[in-house]
């Protein structure tokens, strides 16, 4: 998937227009048709606000990342946007997060076994 493709497929999971994006990152409508139709590159600053407003990493936008494969087998994005919230968090806050998700999923195993 190229820039363009990305940057298109985010927009319309976001539910933005072009337009919409546009205002929110403020630039012209046109330069989001460039971006995507025409293959243009955003600058770095541009490159940055497209991905704050689209809840997406640069890296992903420019590159494709792990996040691809997270998109294509996480369906629930807000679920994935959760993950990548916990992804910032330190090291200690990762590590509670990660021991309550176990937890949990130990007490559904238990549940169905019972059953």
């Amino acid at each position: 998937m190229s820039f363009s493709e990305r940057l298109k497929k985010a927009r319309l999971d976001k539910g933005y227009s072009k337009s919409d994006l546009a205002k929110e990152i403020n630039v012209h409508y046109s330069q989001i048709g460039r971006y995507e139709e025409k293959g243009a590159q955003p600058s770095g600053d541009i490159l940055a606000k497209l991905a704050n407003a689209l809840e997406v990493t640069s890296d992903y936008l420019m590159n494709g990342t792990s996040d691809d494969l997270a998109n294509s087998s996480l369906t629930d994005k807000e679920l994935l946007n959760q993950f990548k919230m916990i992804e910032k968090m330190t090291d200690e806050k990762k590590s509670v997060v990660k021991i309550f998700l176990d937890a949990f999923i130990t007490k559904d195993k238990i549940k169905q076994l019972a059953l």
